[in-house]
């Protein structure tokens, strides 16, 4: 997957909120890594096969951290700050009983 610029992920991002039954910002959970696996599969605990969830690669820790807070100031839980320059992965996921925030 080609990374990608701030204004492409959030539209990949919105373009998959409609596909969610969920409809409030603050019943989905956005957030930066360096590694998706652990993050949100290990650590967030989001059901691969069965759950509504997205990662992107942005070109840059800027680039991923102005995606986390466009969508953090829409309402989306989270937080910012953390991280290192590898830190480029940007997920969501929609929070469930089963998820770890």
């Amino acid at each position: 997957m080609a990374k990608k610029i701030a204004s492409e992920i959030i539209n990949d991002i919105n373009c998959h909120l409609s596909k969610s039954s969920k409809q409030y910002y603050s019943d989905f959970y956005i957030g930066i890594t360096n590694d998706i696996e652990r993050r949100l599969f290990g650590e967030h605990n989001v059901d691969k096969e069965n759950a509504w969830w997205i990662w992107r690669e942005a070109t840059d820790k800027e680039a991923a951290q102005e995606v986390e807070e466009y969508f953090l100031a829409k309402g989306m839980k989270g937080d910012t700050g953390g991280g290192n320059d590898e830190t480029t992965y940007v997920y969501c996921y929609e929070i469930t009983s089963n998820t770890i925030e």
